[in-house]
């Protein structure tokens, strides 16, 4: 948790990811389509990456990637953000966050 906490913070947007999953794709796509920069931690490219992936899933994300974090808080996976979008509550999120300025 202590790794994971460390690589979120002082950060607006964070995606712990993998290369194969399809889903991690959507979501970085998404965000990059509304102008966010997120910092991507590809677990499967990371030393490491099998220990934060256990970590993300002792603090409930479950599948473990993608998660997404904003402004230090872990929103949770793919359905998370995408119900998020759907009520309209992800750009004011990422604008308090200090990663859009639109």
């Amino acid at each position: 948790m202590e790794t994971v906490n460390k690589l979120v913070s002082d950060r607006p947007v964070v995606v712990f990811s993998k290369n194969s999953c399809c889903m991690s794709h959507t979501i970085k796509s998404l965000l990059c389509d509304f102008g966010v920069n997120p910092t991507v931690y590809e677990l499967d490219e990371l030393p490491g990456g099998k220990e934060i992936e256990q970590a993300l899933i002792r603090i409930g994300c479950n599948p473990a990637v993608p998660a997404v974090f904003i402004g230090d808080q872990l929103v949770g996976g793919a359905n998370e953000v995408m119900s998020l979008h759907l009520k309209r509550n992800l750009i004011p999120m990422l604008r308090r966050a200090g990663a859009l300025w639109v």
